[in-house]
């Protein structure tokens, strides 16, 4: 029998999953795709049923991939997509969730996203996304590598306080929102949507996470996402092609790091100490 996923709160109060998977990459080699398949499907029973996606990942085929994997899973799901900047006028985004619903085989997403912030004044993205909210199209908008100055626009732009989170690069490595970013999001109740929480697999190759894993018989990935996890306001999406990886994850939301054991991390990755400006993937 599994633990239940801790959740986090959207400012309306809605709870979603802080452990949700990611799927960068995905629906790319038809060679993985049954590992891949089998991987979102073992995630959903394990709870981690946000599933977050987007129209640039392989040009859409990660969608296409995710509307068969998740056949018959859709009422259990807590599905998101972000939409390129270049799509991202009234018209545009209106246009681009159509395709994205028809490679995702749903008639609605729970959450879409501005991939990436572009030169199409907010204001319009805003009324797209108002437009796809009173048809029903999705239930909740919100941003992706945004930095601080960018949401205080956002938010003083009509309609952009309904804004309900932040994708944003976060983890142990890549402490630079912890400054100003991650305060103001809690300060307005939206929880940061943490991708590559373990860093795309690029974490130095000796530090105390290494020692903290070596200790508690697990790997230096599940520290690192449990360090992540553990952080209020802050949801995670790692991806995995792969089912055992999937219960790995799974796993490292069963930790909890000691006193000791984040002192240690923060002895290492120094939290910041001024402004460093967004980083993105």
């Amino acid at each position: 029998m599994t633990s239940e996923i801790a959740s986090v709160s959207l400012p309306d109060g809605e709870r979603i999953p802080a452990l949700g998977q990611g799927t960068w990459e995905m629906g790319e080699q038809p060679s993985r795709r049954a590992a891949e398949i089998d991987a979102l499907r073992c995630g959903v029973e394990l709870g981690m049923t946000l599933i977050d996606t987007a129209e640039m990942y392989g040009d859409g085929a990660t969608e296409t991939l995710l509307g068969e994997a998740l056949a018959g899973l859709r009422d259990k799901l807590f599905l998101v997509s972000k939409v390129y900047p270049h799509n991202a006028s009234r018209r545009g985004v209106i246009a681009a969730c159509e395709q994205s619903l028809k490679r995702l085989r749903t008639d609605r997403l729970d959450l879409y996203l501005l991939h990436w912030r572009g030169s199409v004044p907010l204001a319009e993205t805003i009324d797209g996304f108002e437009a796809l909210r009173h048809a029903g199209k999705i239930r909740h908008w919100g941003v992706s590598n945004f930095d601080t100055d960018d949401l205080e626009e956002l938010v003083a732009t009509p309609g952009g306080d309904a804004c309900v989170t932040n994708q944003i690069l976060y983890n142990v490595a890549r402490r630079g929102p912890e400054f100003d970013l991650l305060p103001w999001l809690a300060a307005r109740g939206m929880p940061a949507m943490a991708y590559s929480p373990v860093d795309h697999a690029r974490l130095p190759k000796r530090s105390p996470l290494d020692d903290i894993a070596d200790a508690r018989g697990v790997s230096v990935f599940q520290i690192a996402l449990a360090w992540v996890l553990m952080k209020p306001g802050v949801c995670a999406i790692p991806k995995s092609g792969r089912v055992e990886h999937v219960r790995d994850n799974y796993r490292a939301s069963q930790l909890q790091l000691r006193a000791d054991e984040l002192a240690a991390l923060d002895a290492y990755f120094k939290p910041p100490r001024s402004k460093r400006a967004l980083e993105m993937l």
